[in-house]
């Protein structure tokens, strides 16, 4: 098998990706514009060039081998780098137009992602920005097969990425416990003083989901102070149904500090979390070159960031 001998061919990919997502040839043939005959055709080709059956008939279609599997995801990967460079080639011809595509892990883009936006956009306004929200288990391998051109939110280990990752902090933000303003919790701490966290246990939770570092922190620090996590408890990745949450009810969430800041009807109660917080960064692939419209994206959220730096060491200090 020699995949660098002139034989496997950009449509031999395209093809191979087509029929695993649509698990049959026929399908794949139309979505590709093909007739079957032809695709069925370009699919002996590549397993020719292979050496290796990549799929095999099954009632309703076609399953991939474990040879189709793993072939798949390089395709997938190729298939994306073809793009990205078209997309920097049409960049640098007409200097606005382009597509940057970013992973948002949960809430930890939420003030952050979004001025970066705007402020590209007013830049260029043909740029497209497409925005994936997910967990990291989700999110990385996107990243690493070429689906994504950046993830920004909270940095730390990427699972499975390795030295294929490269991660840049930009700040640090503290997490806070977040309820509704008038909820019974904030009328109960003395002036000026703190609660305790068991105080907060009265009521219920809002959860990250287990996948996320946030809630591996908070797990530790309940077991830190011989405390179980709350058993009345939602588990959540949505800041939307987060606030709608808290809003109607008495339930107690984990929020960013820059969130509850820009939010009337939001508070923070004075339960100390000095082990929580999160680290705010982008991640990339660690070879990948990167488009024009990457590029400005980067350089606005570098600025955006700086700016909320200077916010959170000012609150700090006062």
């Amino acid at each position: 098998m020699d995949l660098l001998d002139g034989r496997l061919k950009f449509r031999h990919l395209t093809l191979l990706i087509a029929v695993y997502d649509h698990g049959s040839v026929g399908r794949a043939a139309e979505s590709l514009h093909l007739t079957q005959p032809a695709a069925t055709r370009t699919l002996r080709e590549l397993e020719a060039v292979a050496e290796l059956p990549l799929f095999v008939r099954v009632p309703r279609g076609m399953r991939p081998t474990v040879y189709g599997e793993a072939l798949v995801g390089h395709a997938r990967a190729v298939v994306a780098e073809i793009r990205r460079a078209k997309e920097h080639l049409t960049g640098l011809r007409q200097g606005q137009d382009g597509t940057v595509t970013v992973g948002t892990l949960l809430a930890g883009a939420n003030v952050l992602l979004p001025r970066a936006v705007a402020r590209l956009k007013k830049e260029r306004p043909r740029l497209t920005v497409v925005v994936r929200e997910g967990t990291p288990d989700v999110l990385h391998p996107a990243l690493l097969g070429g689906e994504l051109d950046l993830i920004v939110g909270r940095v730390g280990p990427a699972p499975g990425g390795g030295e294929a990752l490269r991660q840049r902090m930009l700040y640090r933000e503290p997490i806070r416990l977040a309820v509704r303003a008038g909820h019974p919790l904030l009328a109960e701490g003395p002036a000026g003083g703190t609660l305790a966290l068991t105080d907060a246990l009265a009521h219920p939770w809002i959860l990250p989901v287990e996948q996320t570092a946030l809630r591996q922190e908070l797990a530790a620090l309940f077991v830190d102070r011989g405390l179980a996590l709350p058993a009345d408890r939602v588990e959540c990745t949505s800041i939307l149904t987060m606030r709608a949450l808290l809003l109607q009810t008495d339930m107690v969430a984990l929020l960013p500090e820059l969130v509850l800041r820009g939010d009337e009807h939001l508070a923070a109660l004075p339960v100390e979390l000095p082990s929580v917080g999160r680290t705010v960064g982008v991640t990339e692939a660690a070879h990948r070159t990167r488009t024009p419209a990457l590029e400005a994206l980067l350089r606005h959220l570098d600025e955006e960031a700086a700016l909320l730096r200077a916010s959170l060491d000012g609150g700090a200090q006062g």
